[in-house]
């Protein structure tokens, strides 16, 4: 990925989100009853869910909560991936910023105001489609170009030569790399929980005359249901992206030894990393000592006695990607 192809990236996701905003704040000026040319049409419609209405039942809170931090959930995972993914992979990358995009349009507009604006008709004046807006038609047009990346692309996004067959080339660092990141986004989350908790137990206090225990009852319950829902997987995720992190800094060094262990007995073949892996100056290097062995081998200084099996063992535990 050149600065070229993430200012695409980024570019699309910005450009999604306003062109929705710019459209739903036209919609809100100067459409006042419905209206169809052909097969599409126009009308004002509040909708208190997500796309085409989903998750509407939710009593108000929950669903604006739940709803708008999954949102902030979502550029979470959406960074994660962009940064993980091993290939450029222009398609993929843009579809996931045009979905994100479009579903950051409507979050926006439930912070804002509880509900988003939907304007837009599919159909005739007696039968259409529920009303919908732009970031729902792009979101969608983001799913599309994913699931045909994914058609077209699976084999080159994550070749299989690019796998270890050992995940835990190092489990000691990689668990404890795992859960200090995991430590670290439950200690966030602690902190932000103990801050959101008090602050709605004092608003509420404040606000209401007599007796709170109600309505203490019936905002702080899903609150923090669904605030543990958010935590347990903000960890899950935080120790899956550990553990990817983690395996491409103890991958390389891994392989440096196996690499280093293989040329001193005797064995001559290159070191190749796999797409993603840290420390890849580590290939210059061993071709620095792959020519000084030889050099030495040549002028017949310390020749080294291959050791038998050892070389064959470690080619087993590791296969240099082509």
């Amino acid at each position: 990925m050149t600065k070229r192809h993430w200012l695409i990236v980024i570019g699309l996701l910005v450009s999604t989100w306003s062109i929705d905003q710019v459209t739903k704040i036209w919609a809100l000026n100067h459409i006042s009853e419905m209206r169809f040319w052909g097969p599409f049409g126009i009308v004002l419609h509040r909708n208190p869910g997500a796309i085409l209405g989903a998750f509407s039942d939710l009593p108000p809170m929950l669903r604006i909560v739940s709803l708008s931090t999954g949102g902030a959930f979502l550029i979470f995972i959406y960074g994660a991936i962009q940064y993980l993914l091993p290939r450029k992979s222009l398609m993929l990358r843009s579809g996931m910023s045009l979905l994100l995009g479009g579903i950051l349009g409507n979050v926006t507009d439930r912070i804002i105001s509880g509900s988003v604006v939907d304007f837009l008709l599919l159909g005739s004046s007696t039968m259409s489609s529920p009303a919908f807006n732009i970031a729902d038609a792009i979101q969608w047009v983001g799913y599309f170009m994913i699931v045909i990346s994914l058609i077209r692309e699976g084999s080159q996004i994550w070749p299989n030569e690019n796998e270890r067959k050992q995940v835990w080339v190092n489990p000691r660092f990689q668990l404890k790399y795992c859960f200090m990141l995991v430590f670290i986004g439950l200690g966030f989350s602690v902190v932000a929980g103990v801050f959101s908790y008090t602050y709605i137990v004092i608003t509420i206090e404040d606000i209401v005359i007599g007796p709170s225990e109600y309505l203490q009852k019936k905002f702080l319950v899903p609150f923090l249901e669904v605030y543990l829902m958010i935590s347990l997987g903000f960890a899950v995720t935080l120790f899956l992206i550990g553990r990817i992190l983690s395996h491409r800094t103890a991958g390389p060094l891994y392989a440096f030894e196996l690499f280093l262990d293989d040329v001193l007995h005797g064995k001559d073949r290159p070191l190749r990393l796999r797409a993603g892996d840290e420390f890849q100056h580590l290939e210059e290097l061993a071709e620095v000592v792959r020519e000084k062995l030889k050099t030495n081998f040549k002028s017949g200084l310390n020749q080294p006695e291959p050791v038998e099996g050892s070389s064959k063992d470690n080619e087993k535990e590791y296969s240099p990607a082509k």
